[in-house]
């Protein structure tokens, strides 16, 4: 059913014309700012891997040029014009970054023998031509530290694009990291990271032709590369702020942010060169509280609190803030209200709903009722690109008060399905909503005719005027989305309702992710795969023996769970494993037959049927599962 793109509604562009007369479009500071300093761009803007695939693109955003059309809202057009602004930059002497070749940007800053990279990007294949590029200019200098500002795969990824292990683990390259960095970089792209994957394909537009009816931009950064994902642990963890370290004969104080954008974050201020690297914690976005693509929700009250401590440390010396996406901010007077406005935004948005919960206002309706101060409002660098007021409220709401509003009629709820045909079926029948949908599409009430001709196509996926109606429908949702995650999320759902399901373009549960999982990481990851009906009956006990660290597990299915200790109850295991650390997570994707535990240089001993029978309760992800479809 495959459907070329449609116009823009008159309701849609006059909404667009709104914006374009609401929002202060004569403050061109962001557009001097995002090409003061550069050196050169590397042309072409493509990135291929190994076998010639392209796994990064930046010409395709050459459409990015001139005034907006009404296929898009002029502040989303604006601010990603602006991420798409790609090259070499000097941000001050001595300290360069690459942007425009991935989501984030890597930043490098000189030493005494070589250079440290600072969030070597998604994927090996972006990082090594990042570097490539910057050696062109600045000389072929060896990597002498890698710094991970923070435990999110864009900041980590590509690192052996930029090095190699052995010399990390000669120590001739420091690998830095804020504390908790690996068990948070593993887990988050492992435990859930099937479902993740498939959203963030959403999120992202990943499957979306670039252009003005299409994918334009993420807000926080063009999309994402499609590389290899890789990770070195790091060798110098950091775990207090104001640790002052020296590396390469470049001074760096740290300031610790956990639980703010990531769980595992810091900043660091290079006071030599009165410079901050903010991490993602102020950025020119409003940032996500909950990505769309599913996360633990963020704490906006510690990242305010955090914001307000970085202006105590650093406020009164610093003259450039420069972050892991965006362009840097210059001048002590602008970085300190840019830091403040970052600040004041998160901790507006907590404060408020917190005093609109109290008063019994849900997620939904402060959403709604709030509005962020005139200030706040026109400063582009807290627009809703990445972020949005209407979502991150309702994170916050969820965070305190949890899924349910506290209305009995949303406590038992049928599921989606049902609840579909229960509403299509007293609504008069399908005939009868699309009639009254095309009514709400042509008054512009776009929101409405998404929800009820979802329920539609819940009830029937199999009906065709209701998903040609629901896909048109997104599509204008999406054209006038602000946000540029909630446009490709819109373009998305009408993508696949037009031409089936695209599934998940990318994983970033990769070898490197794998390989750091701890053993009791790794049993976890097993834990979520078994499928507990399935296994109510069955009882399976399992030793795994590390020979090189001396420990010994016991891992125990029973009643439809899988559990693990170090105390070994109970008698004999049934079955037991003899591996070492390195070898252990070849169990990570349930390759438990005693022949492919052989083939990984597993000892098997005991009764190998017992392996058998745990394999055959284990139930992985479905990388394609239905999204706007039941």
């Amino acid at each position: 059913m495959s459907t070329a793109p449609k116009p823009a509604t008159p309701t849609v562009a006059r909404q667009q014309q709104e914006v374009r007369a609401t929002l202060p479009f004569n403050d061109t500071q962001d557009f001097d700012d995002a090409t003061r300093g550069l050196i050169a761009r590397r042309e072409p803007g493509k990135v291929t891997d190994g076998s010639g695939r392209v796994v990064w693109d930046n010409d395709t955003y050459a459409f990015l040029d001139g005034d907006s059309p009404d296929t898009v809202n002029p502040s989303l057009w604006r601010q990603s014009t602006l991420v798409a602004t790609d090259g070499l930059f000097e941000v001050v002497p001595g300290i360069y970054q690459v942007r425009g070749l991935d989501l984030s940007t890597v930043s490098f800053v000189e030493g005494d023998e070589g250079v440290i990279v600072i969030d070597p990007l998604i994927s090996v294949e972006t990082a090594a031509a990042a570097l490539a590029l910057y050696r062109e200019h600045r000389g072929e200098r060896r990597v002498t530290a890698v710094i991970y500002s923070h435990s999110h795969v864009d900041h980590f990824g590509g690192v052996r694009g930029v090095v190699d292990e052995a010399e990390v683990d000669a120590g001739r390259v420091q690998v830095i990291a804020p504390e908790g960095f690996v068990e948070h970089a593993v887990s988050e792209n492992v435990y859930a990271g099937t479902a993740m994957g498939r959203r963030a394909g959403y999120m992202y537009g990943a499957a979306l032709a670039r252009g003005p009816q299409g994918q334009v931009g993420a807000g926080l950064g063009q999309t994402t590369s499609t590389g290899t994902v890789t990770l070195i642990p790091p060798t110098l963890t950091i775990s207090t702020t104001g640790e002052e370290q020296v590396v390469d004969g470049v001074r760096i104080v740290f300031q610790m942010a956990p639980d703010s954008e990531a769980p595992s974050e810091m900043l660091f201020y290079f006071p030599d060169h009165r410079a901050l690297c903010a991490a993602e914690d102020a950025t020119h976005t409003h940032h996500n509280l909950l990505t769309l693509r599913g996360a633990v929700v963020r704490d906006p009250n510690s990242w305010a609190k955090y914001l307000t401590e970085t202006i105590d440390l650093f406020g009164d010396d610093l003259e450039v803030v420069f972050a892991s996406h965006h362009w840097p901010t210059w001048g002590r007077e602008r970085v300190v209200r840019y830091l403040e406005n970052q600040r004041d935004l998160y901790a507006y948005l907590h404060d408020q709903t917190l005093r609109m919960l109290n008063k019994g206002l849900t997620g939904a309706e402060i959403a709604e009722e709030i509005q962020l101060p005139p200030v706040l409002e026109n400063a582009w660098n807290t627009r809703g690109y990445y972020g949005s007021v209407s979502h991150n409220v309702k994170a916050i709401y969820q965070r305190y008060m949890g899924w349910f509003d506290g209305n009995p009629a949303h406590l038992w709820e049928h599921p989606p399905v049902e609840r579909a045909r229960r509403y299509v079926d007293f609504m008069g029948g399908a005939d009868a909503v699309l009639a009254r949908a095309r009514e709400s599409f042509a008054e512009g009430d776009l929101r409405w005719a998404a929800e009820v001709v979802n329920h539609v196509v819940f009830a029937d996926p199999t009906n065709s005027e209701a998903r040609t109606l629901l896909a048109d429908t997104y599509e204008q949702l999406g054209y006038g989305s602000e946000n540029g995650t909630w446009r490709n999320f819109y373009l998305s759902g009408a993508t696949e309702l037009r031409d089936g399901t695209f599934g998940t373009p990318t994983t970033t549960a990769a070898a490197d992710i794998v390989a750091n999982l701890s053993p009791g990481m790794l049993f976890d990851a097993l834990a979520v795969q078994v499928d507990g009906p399935r296994a109510w009956d069955e009882r399976v006990t399992l030793d795994v023996v590390l020979t090189d660290s001396g420990e010994r597990y016991r891992v125990r299915l029973a009643n439809g769970v899988l559990t693990y200790c170090t105390t070994l109850r109970g008698g004999d295991p049934d079955v037991t494993l003899t591996t070492t650390r390195s070898r252990l997570p070849a169990l990570a994707g349930g390759a438990l037959s005693p022949r492919q535990l052989v083939d990984a240089g597993i000892q098997v001993t005991g009764d190998a049927a017992a392996l058998d029978r745990l394999v055959s309760v284990l139930d992985g992800g479905d990388p394609d599962f239905d999204i706007v479809t039941p």
